[in-house]
């Protein structure tokens, strides 16, 4: 699939023409630079690689240097494989939002924002034990049962319990583009997108 390298603005909600108000994210989409293309020839498949958001060149490895000079670029921050463009890319080019246009349908990647170590009532939905009377006064969000006994004398691998929650990999699918600001970078999407403000986002089309 083709794309763009991302950082997520925020949200913020814009009114349809039927007067729908519509909670939507703002998407600084680009400019990405190819920095690289793979062949079958020498990589054993095909791809894209763009490059987005300026680095230091004191906080870039030397090796990194020579491979964004080879593209004619200053150092980036984020580097992303795409599988497929529907014109042919050369190295250096730029790739903006351009690519995208309004009513087009997008998935977007992320990483949702960490939670730290949480419960099961949070990280799971569980219920609690109910109500608090004979005798239940510190059980609320406890677990509960785990069902295993002397046999089979341990815990499942996935057994839903307490745990570290969020900063995964996440993908939605089908949100809409309302709006495309091709002067300002920026792509207005319905709905949500995983990740804090400023965090990146890969943006498939």
């Amino acid at each position: 699939m083709s794309g763009i390298i991302g950082k997520k603005v925020g949200m913020t909600s814009i009114f349809d023409a039927e007067g729908k108000n519509i909670p939507c994210t703002v998407i600084e989409a680009g400019p990405c630079v190819v920095t690289q293309i793979r062949t079958v020839e020498n990589d054993g498949y095909t791809a894209i690689q763009l490059a987005f958001d300026e680095k230091k060149e004191k906080n870039t490895t030397a090796s990194l240097k020579g491979h964004f000079a080879k593209a004619n670029t200053t150092p980036k921050r984020k580097l992303v494989e795409f599988e497929v463009f529907p014109e042919e890319k050369n190295l250096g080019d730029v790739v903006t939002v351009d690519i995208f246009a309004e009513g087009d349908y997008i998935d977007v990647v992320g990483t949702s924002k960490g939670k730290g170590f949480q419960g099961v009532v949070k990280r799971h939905g569980f219920g609690g034990v109910g109500g608090q009377t004979h005798g239940q006064h510190n059980r609320m969000r406890a677990p509960g049962s785990l069902g295993a006994s002397s046999w089979p004398s341990r815990v499942f691998k996935g057994m839903r319990m307490a745990g570290r929650t969020g900063g995964d990999r996440v993908k939605v699918q089908n949100l809409q583009v309302l709006k495309v600001y091709p002067e300002k970078n920026l792509l207005v999407v319905s709905g949500s997108v995983p990740g804090a403000k400023g965090s990146y986002v890969i943006v498939d089309k």
